[in-house]
Parts: C-alpha cells; sequence; structure tokens
C-alpha cells in the first residue's frame, strides 16, 4: 500500500531566487537611470538592466509553474517585484521629462491598486490572469524600453513614437484595471454568495 506524499517547496528555490535578483535589480536600475541618462553608452546599460529584469519576470513565473515551485512567498513578492521595476521605469522617464507625470502617476495607482486588491480578496480565491493583464505588461515592457534606449538623442520623432507608445500603454494599464476590478467584484461576490447558502 503506498500513500502520497508531497515534499514541502523550498523557499530557496530557483524561482523565488529569480525574483529576488529582480527585486536588487530595481536600485541598480534607478541608480543607473539617474547617472547616466545621457549617454549613450548610459542608456544601453540601463535598457539592457530592464530587459534582464522582465526576462527574469519571465522565467520565474514558467519555472515555479513547470517545476511546482509557488510558494505563498513567491505569490507576494513576485508581483510586488514587478511592479517596483516597471514603476521605476515609469517614474524615471518622467523624471528624464520624456513622458509627462500625469501618465506616470495613473499607471502606478492603478498597478499598485489592484496589486492590494489582489492581496485583499485572497481568502475568497485567486485572481486569474486575464487576456487584458497580458496585453498591457506586453505593451508596457514594449513602451519602456522603446524610451530608454538612446534613440532620441539622435532622431527626435523617437521621442514622440515613445510618448504614443506609453499613451497606448496607459490605455491599456486602465482597460486592463477595469476588468481585473470587475473580476475581484465578482469573485468576492460569487464566494460570499456561496458562504451564505
Amino acid at each position: 500500500m503506498t500513500t502520497d506524499r508531497t515534499d514541502p517547496v523550498p523557499l530557496w528555490n530557483i524561482a523565488n531566487i529569480l525574483t529576488m535578483v529582480r527585486c536588487a535589480m530595481v536600485p541598480l536600475f534607478v541608480v543607473l537611470a539617474v547617472l547616466y541618462a545621457d549617454s549613450v553608452g548610459g542608456r544601453l546599460v540601463i535598457t539592457a538592466v530592464f530587459v534582464l529584469a522582465m526576462i527574469t519576470d519571465f522565467l520565474d513565473g514558467h519555472l515555479a509553474r513547470s517545476r511546482n515551485l509557488i510558494t505563498d512567498f513567491g505569490k507576494i513578492v513576485d508581483p510586488i517585484a514587478d511592479k517596483a521595476m516597471t514603476g521605476a521605469a515609469f517614474v524615471m522617464l518622467s523624471v528624464w521629462e520624456y513622458i509627462p507625470w500625469w501618465m506616470t502617476i495613473l499607471i502606478l495607482v492603478r498597478e499598485f491598486g489592484i496589486t492590494i486588491m489582489r492581496f485583499t480578496i485572497l481568502k475568497y480565491g485567486a485572481l486569474p490572469a486575464n487576456l487584458a493583464g497580458k496585453a498591457k505588461t506586453m505593451v508596457q515592457t514594449i513602451a519602456i524600453t522603446f524610451c530608454l534606449l538612446p534613440l532620441e538623442l539622435w532622431w527626435s520623432p523617437a521621442r514622440w513614437i515613445g510618448w504614443s507608445l506609453v499613451l497606448l500603454a496607459v490605455v491599456l494599464t486602465v482597460w486592463s484595471g477595469l476588468v481585473n476590478l470587475k473580476d475581484g467584484l465578482r469573485l468576492r461576490r460569487e464566494a460570499l454568495a456561496g458562504g451564505a447558502r
């Protein structure tokens, strides 16, 4: 007779280590963005740090799911690390006066607001990822990467292209936020209704 045995997932697994590396990359990114915003080489390094952070975001999620390395720590810290990196990038782009502050503030309010909502409704269930959120993340990443590259230093129309990409990211960010809010309220309502039976 055999019994099913599930080994506990170690806290320091490869997925969580990648998440912590991404957390550590946020202050590195900010320091580089403050010191080297006006040089081509500096901007390329800043862009490389951001892109590498986004790659770790993809990798840690893939590894956690494929190797069954999902932990409570990862569920909490991973989205915080994601929002910290993209939030830092948008803030620095506004500090550089590349994009207006209202765009950055709108994106930050949405991102951290939805993250807080996800935590508050965890007792009712996890809010699954949806197409709106995936589209938002993809466009945000493309927009930030384009703006971080030093293209506008030698080609002035690049700034308008970057601004347009960020504007599209703002629209998708607000739209996906409304979708998540609706889904979160429905999840809470259904959970409460089920508990009342």
